[in-house]
């Protein structure tokens, strides 16, 4: 049997921007996705601390070191710059290896370092 656990985890990041006339997506800083064990194109899951919205989306690489937190495209509706969201990806494993299995974990600072 195989289950879905959560595998990154980006908790209280500060959304930066929100661009609407973007074709979809987040936009990430590379640092923060690097310490996360995240990829450009990875199904990511997101809530918002500020107003209880939850969506999905897909990751885009943003400029290493910038503090990048961009919604875009119709995910930009969900939020606001300055929002607080959560930024989750989850994986498919086996029930055991499942058992053993920790996710990665990180917490910006309010300007998304780490």
């Amino acid at each position: 049997m195989y289950i879905e656990v959560l595998k990154s985890k980006i908790h209280c990041a500060h959304v930066t921007d929100a661009n609407l006339n973007y074709k979809g997506s987040i936009t990430i800083d590379e640092a923060l996705m690097d310490a996360a064990n995240m990829i450009a194109g990875e199904k990511v899951y997101i809530t918002n601390n500020n107003n209880g919205e939850r969506f999905e989306t897909y990751i885009i690489k943003g400029e290493r070191g910038s503090g990048t937190i961009c919604l875009n495209g119709a995910a930009a509706r969900k939020v606001q710059p300055d929002d607080i969201i959560i930024i989750m990806s989850y994986a498919l494993m086996d029930f055991d290896e499942a058992k053993l299995f920790k996710p990665t974990i990180i917490f910006p600072d309010s300007s998304n370092r780490l």
